[in-house]
């Protein structure tokens, strides 16, 4: 059996082009990124993951309504959030459209300082609510702890803690396959759990050191060291060419776009 992995998305917090302008940039910022190539427009990162008819949705961006409508999906069964920056759960009051559908709440799994995040930002979303209307989305709050394996419908997923500059995020590994956005290292627990990977998505920010996100250089270096079979770049900001990372990056590795999609085979591998 295999589960689908689809990126909704695959930009920075500010998207490929980012908002702004100069001389001949009247439409935005493309930087090194050509923008005759659809493969370079990149809204902010989010994926799927799907396995006997069950989606599990990890963060949701500010573009969700869009990166929804345009890979054909019209419900997930649960979210799971790395962590509460804005470009990573500021698309949650479109699960509302969500809740219309499946007239249920939707479980969230994050951490705790994420999941108290979310509850500032959109409280109204955990009011009582009338299950055959839903004007605003609604949450069943779900916490997880690092280094923890849990089941999320038919997944085992283990919980991976990560750097984020001066701050932590979470990854999650589910089966050989495993996602690493807003990261640039792992404290040594985690990286027992990094091993034996068929697929590995990472967030890849730019070519050089980054406060607060992993770099080019980086992603080589965690290849050689972990040695998964594939990786799969994300997170990236609008300094990446995607032609470009193609024709000069080693066959294992390969810059994500938005709307891909690839099969994993799950088996449910406990680390």
């Amino acid at each position: 059996m295999t589960m689908k992995i689809t990126l909704l998305g695959c930009g920075g917090s500010a998207g490929v082009p980012m908002v702004g302008g100069g001389e001949g940039l009247e439409t935005g910022v493309w930087g090194k990124c050509d923008p005759k190539n659809p493969r370079n427009r990149r809204t902010r990162s989010s994926l799927i993951v799907e396995y006997q008819g069950f989606r599990l949705l990890v963060d949701a961006s500010p573009d969700f309504r869009f990166q929804m409508l345009e890979a054909g999906f019209s419900k997930i069964d649960a979210i799971f959030c790395t962590h509460p920056h804005s470009d990573h759960i500021g698309g949650l009051d479109e699960l509302r459209a969500v809740n219309r559908q499946i007239k249920r709440y939707i479980p969230l799994y994050g951490k705790k300082e994420t999941l108290e995040e979310i509850q500032k930002r959109c409280a109204y979303a955990f009011r009582p609510h009338d299950p055959n209307r839903f004007p605003w989305p609604s949450f069943n709050l779900k916490e997880v702890n690092d280094g923890e394996t849990l089941t999320i419908g038919p997944f085992k997923v283990s919980i991976i803690e990560q750097h984020h500059g001066n701050y932590f995020s979470t990854g999650l590994r589910i089966g050989n396959f495993a996602y690493s956005t807003d990261v640039t290292g792992f404290p040594e627990e985690s990286e027992k759990m990094l091993s034996n990977l068929q697929t590995w998505v990472i967030g890849c920010f730019q070519e050089t050191e980054h406060f607060s996100h992993a770099s080019v250089e980086d992603v080589l270096r965690w290849k050689a060291h972990f040695s998964p079979k594939k990786i799969i770049l994300t997170h990236m900001g609008h300094k990446l060419d995607y032609e470009s990372l193609k024709q000069r990056l080693p066959p294992s590795i390969e810059p994500g776009w938005d709307g891909m999609s690839f099969n994993v085979p799950y088996e449910e591998k406990v680390v």
